[in-house]
């Protein structure tokens, strides 16, 4: 694995993933909104704001590298260990 394809691959689903909950917090009543979860998950977001939705999105990118960083390096390790005992 690498982590740059990775990396992208994975802040992208995040960064859509923001998205749709951004216009579902629009198109739906208070009650059924998503914005509290990722005001918790996003430091400096806030729903309805232009600052806080570029905020969150540039969160949301960063948080998938930093899965990538994380995971790409652990999967190669173990991958290389599983195959090196067979």
């Amino acid at each position: 694995m690498k982590i740059t394809s990775v990396g992208h691959a994975v802040s992208l689903f995040l960064v859509i993933t923001f998205l749709i909950c951004i216009v579902w917090g629009l198109v739906t009543p208070p009650s059924l909104h998503m914005h509290p979860a990722w005001q918790d998950l996003l430091p400096g977001f806030e729903f309805g704001t232009l600052p806080g939705f570029l905020i969150g999105l540039v969160e949301s990118y960063l948080y998938g590298w930093y899965i990538a960083i994380l995971f790409v390096p652990l999967c190669n390790f173990f991958n290389r260990n599983s195959s090196a005992q067979k």
